[in-house]
């Protein structure tokens, strides 16, 4: 239990997160939303990436890079780890690397046949061939093949090693084990990003909702001892968050449909820990909706400002 006056707890499948609490590390953000809510899945992820309501432009951290790189891209300076790269991570200068499994992150043209293997490394690491017009189309490919074929080798590398604490079996851990591990390698990385699906329960929502809370917790956990095991846990700071939270009244199906207000979760020994903001009222509800009392931005601002060294104004417009 988190705080007896205000009757608030974790669910059970947060055991591993409620040591993290204990020990100071959390900061569960409550009743985080924005005005007039989206409940598309697609248009709310848009939201939340983008940091507008409508949904559009560039990702939010990709402006906070376009601001902060001095017009020249980074080439490891912000890595997604999955199919396929996040909004949040697309600036109109800075790309995120983006990959599923650092095996997969390299050049396949071996696959295809092996005496490509000789002429591709003869081309692609003799480094840039004659003297391409900066900012030509010719310059960009080169810098941008040297770039990934540096990054390849380095992160396959770094995620070879065993890492220092042991990681469960579910995939958010298995993602996060791959951060750890770029982590403790010294990549020139500010920001990474992983996820996890399967929370939107319609139905049958008790057992498998705890599954997966379970998952997160553990997975959480093991990468916060990851990172004390390597000396950088002061260096990192976490932030979880989803689109949108879930409605009050189950469904029907044993289920609940899409909803409003939701929890932020950061970790790490940085945070203000314990309980921030006010619990939505559950006697005052918005059409049997979660009132929201924290706007996303805010936390963004925050995370801006406070911890990545940025005025919020340039990345969020206000």
């Amino acid at each position: 239990e988190l705080d007896r006056s205000l009757g608030l707890g974790l669910n059970p499948a947060l055991e591993a997160m409620k040591a993290l609490h204990d020990d100071g590390l959390l900061s569960i953000v409550q009743g985080v939303g924005y005005p007039n809510p989206n409940r598309s899945h697609f248009a709310s992820m848009d939201i939340w990436e983008t940091a507008r309501l409508d949904g559009k432009g560039e990702g939010w951290i990709g402006r906070y890079f376009d601001n902060t790189c001095g017009g020249t891209p980074i080439p490891e300076g912000a890595i997604h780890i999955g199919r396929s790269a996040p909004l949040a991570m697309m600036g109109t200068i800075q790309k995120p690397v983006s990959f599923e499994s650092a095996d997969l992150f390299r050049w396949l043209g071996d696959d295809v046949h092996e005496a490509l293997r000789d002429p591709y490394q003869a081309i692609n690491r003799a480094g840039p061939v004659g003297s391409p017009a900066p900012g030509s189309q010719r310059d960009f490919l080169m810098r941008t093949a040297l770039d990934a074929q540096v990054a390849s080798d380095r992160i396959r590398a770094a995620v070879r090693k065993q890492p220092l604490v042991r990681y469960p079996q579910s995939d958010i851990a298995r993602q996060l084990q791959v951060v750890g591990a770029l982590i403790r390698d010294g990549l020139q990385t500010r920001v990474f990003y992983v996820s996890k699906g399967g929370f939107d329960t319609h139905a049958n929502q008790p057992g498998g909702h705890a599954n997966i809370l379970r998952q997160v917790a553990e997975a959480l956990r093991a990468f916060n001892d990851d990172l004390r095991a390597q000396g950088n846990q002061e260096r990192v700071l976490t932030m979880v968050f989803s689109e949108f939270g879930r409605r009050v009244q189950q469904n029907a199906s044993q289920g609940t449909d899409h909803g409003t207000a939701a929890p932020m979760i950061l970790m790490g020994p940085m945070v203000r820990p314990g309980i921030v903001g006010h619990h939505p009222n559950l006697a005052d509800l918005d059409l049997g909706d979660l009132r929201f009392g924290l706007d996303f931005r805010g936390v963004y601002a925050a995370i801006l400002e406070q911890w990545m060294g940025v005025a919020p104004e340039k990345v969020l417009g206000g």
